[in-house]
């Protein structure tokens, strides 16, 4: 879509903005893409739940620990 009808139709094409979004052109050229938003940033709230290592872990430690005797 060129930038000039988007310009016209701006506001309705907003509105009803299809998932694949909307490929902006100038000169018939692609410039710019317009995409809807993918849900919110409480999607991301414990994504990286249970991939984090507790820092007490001995994780560079090849062996186990060597003991006095």
């Amino acid at each position: 879509m060129s930038i000039t009808q988007f310009r016209a139709q701006c506001l309705q094409l907003l509105d009803h903005l299809p998932a694949q979004g909307i490929l902006l052109t100038k000169r018939g050229r692609p410039v710019a893409k317009i995409m809807p938003v993918r849900g919110g940033c409480s999607d991301l709230i414990g994504i990286m739940k249970g991939l984090v290592s507790d820092p007490q872990d001995d994780l560079f430690s090849a062996y186990p620990p060597a003991t006095s005797k």
